[in-house]
């Protein structure tokens, strides 16, 4: 299925890139083959990007950018903006809410997702990833259970899986609902969660199963199994504390930790 053209300034964007790997790849040894290596893609992907097939986003950008050695703004004011954007916001929430910069050192913060539908095809450096829903046991019930939605699902690159050390089909999205965990996650923002890494790090991010209802918190050990939830918005979400009992009769289980997180604004 033919891809559809981007927009004149994204593939403007793509071309400068273009330019600057030809200008550099002989003082910097490089080949595409080896840029690919490096960015840990495979060559059409790396083609792809150059020639405007594909948009850049934040992550390939500030990859593009290390290992050619140049700033992002000098083939992307929009994506460096996003980037200078994102750290600002980032370390100012660390400042101003007590305990974040722990929860936030295992998860990487992205820009707007890129738009996409079914007629999209997948590229080869990409996957897909399922939402995690809550669904109704039966009718009128009140009861649910977490299942992988069908239907629902993130393009993911690659490259951001084995950066977080996530195998593919362990990757998950949850999308966070409310506004325990504001600033940092408004309601509507949607976290990656890496099904394999379910044991608890003081001050790391998880997504829970509460007897049936997804949540994201910040987790805390305590004596004898137990756990302590904490959200950012702590003026209106106060710690939870469970015991190892209470956890297992309220149906409590770790889904994994998040380790990636993306906010619409």
């Amino acid at each position: 299925m033919k891809k559809r053209a981007l927009p004149e300034d994204r593939k403007a964007e793509c071309l400068r890139l273009k330019a600057i790997f030809n200008s550099k790849k002989k003082d910097l040894g490089l080949t595409q083959e080896r840029l690919a290596h490096q960015l840990e893609m495979n060559q059409s992907s790396v083609s792809h990007y150059l020639n405007g097939v594909n948009p850049l986003n934040a992550q390939v950008a500030a990859a593009f950018s290390r290992i050619l050695q140049v700033p992002v703004r000098e083939f992307s004011e929009r994506l460096a903006d996003e980037i200078e954007g994102i750290a600002a916001a980032a370390s100012i929430v660390s400042k101003s809410v007590p305990g974040i910069g722990s929860g936030l050192a295992n998860a990487t913060m992205l820009g707007p997702i890129s738009v996409w539908d079914d007629e999209t095809p997948l590229d080869d450096d990409e996957v897909y990833v399922p939402f995690l829903k809550e669904v109704e046991l039966s009718a009128g019930s009140g009861r649910t259970v977490i299942e992988k939605s069908t239907t629902r699902k993130l393009r993911f690159g690659k490259l951001t899986l084995r950066n977080q050390g996530v195998q593919f089909d362990q990757a998950v999205c949850v999308t966070v609902h409310g506004n325990s965990m504001e600033p940092v996650l408004p309601d509507g923002s949607t976290v990656g969660v890496d099904r394999a890494s379910t044991a608890v790090k003081d001050g790391k991010m998880y997504a829970i199963d509460h007897g049936g209802e997804l949540r994201v918190k910040t987790l805390y050990r305590m004596p004898a199994g137990g756990l302590r939830f904490r959200s950012f918005n702590q003026d209106e979400h106060p710690d939870e504390e469970y015991t190892a009992q209470q956890l297992a009769e309220s149906g409590i289980s770790v889904l994994g930790k998040v380790f990636w997180y993306s906010v619409l604004l």
